[in-house]
């Protein structure tokens, strides 16, 4: 596997303080943990990264715990050593994660948890209330990932969150969603009710239609924008672990495009890559 780290830039110019609010990190000293997903291939150190930041104007980063290190979150600590001031961190807690712990956790830069509801994913929904609440009490901000097409199931658990939270990846909706319909109701009450955020990032992870323009997610990423640009933001899902082959790697700065279209106001676009992430992770 082989990354493109730069290319022409995007068309999108970058505002002042751009984050990222999605990228994976690894570094060569801390293997896989056991019966988690092997690591992905190719470069996905901190110096990789920094390149793609160089390209498309990235100013800061937060660094999401990825699914080959489970609960083990001493890899996503050293990459945040490694990044310094211009990083924030999403890590895996437990309901049995000490205070100690968290404290330490934070002290590293941690400003987040993670709920991975999908196959890999170390900590999943059944644990939501309990670490909701440590989150909450961290002052961090949880970041939850699931199927989208189950949002009803779940919109009573999502909606009794006592704190901040993202919707991971345009949700995830791998059966498909259109604005109007009945998932994309629950998703904007959700927003509506004052702490939940929405992620534009890996839109190739659940799109049907496909790329370039990936119209079946780009419509609900519009809607969202549209109905709430204030909890909005954008990650580009470096380095793309789900890419296996070389010549399927994705375009970042044609990624990084898609807002263009996804948000046509300057101001709106400033809210989703500054403004609302530096506020969410405490830059």
């Amino acid at each position: 596997m082989e990354r493109t780290l730069s290319g022409p830039p995007p068309r999108l110019t970058a505002p002042e303080g751009t984050v990222d609010t999605q990228m994976h990190c690894y570094l060569p000293s801390y293997p896989s943990a056991p019966g988690a997903l092997p690591l992905p291939e190719g470069e996905t150190g901190p110096e990789a990264y920094r390149k793609v930041m160089a390209w498309l104007g990235i100013a800061r980063a937060v660094v999401v715990q990825g699914n080959a290190h489970a609960a083990d979150n001493a890899n996503l600590c050293a990459a945040l050593a490694a990044f310094g001031p211009l990083a924030r961190g999403v890590a895996v807690i437990t309901p049995a994660t000490t205070d100690a712990e968290l404290e330490r956790l934070h002290h590293a830069g941690v400003r987040g948890a993670r709920i991975m509801h999908l196959p890999g994913g170390a900590v999943g929904l059944r644990a939501l209330k309990e670490v909701a609440a440590m989150a909450h009490a961290m002052g961090w901000t949880l970041n939850i990932q699931f199927d989208g097409g189950e949002i009803e199931t779940h919109e009573a658990a999502l909606a009794a969150i006592p704190g901040r939270w993202v919707l991971d990846h345009h949700g995830k909706f791998f059966e498909g969603a259109a604005p109007g319909d009945a998932r994309i109701a629950a998703m904007l009450r959700l927003i509506d009710g004052g702490r939940a955020h929405f992620k534009l990032a890996g839109c190739y992870e659940s799109s049907r239609s496909g790329a370039p323009d990936y119209a079946d997610v780009s419509a609900v990423a519009r809607a969202v924008v549209a109905h709430s640009p204030e909890r909005a933001i954008w990650g580009t899902n470096w380095p793309h672990n789900l890419i296996k082959r070389s010549e399927d790697y994705p375009d970042d700065a044609a990624l990084m495009d898609l807002l263009l279209d996804w948000a046509p106001s300057e101001a709106d676009r400033r809210r989703i890559l500054v403004d609302t992430p530096a506020a969410l992770y405490d830059f």
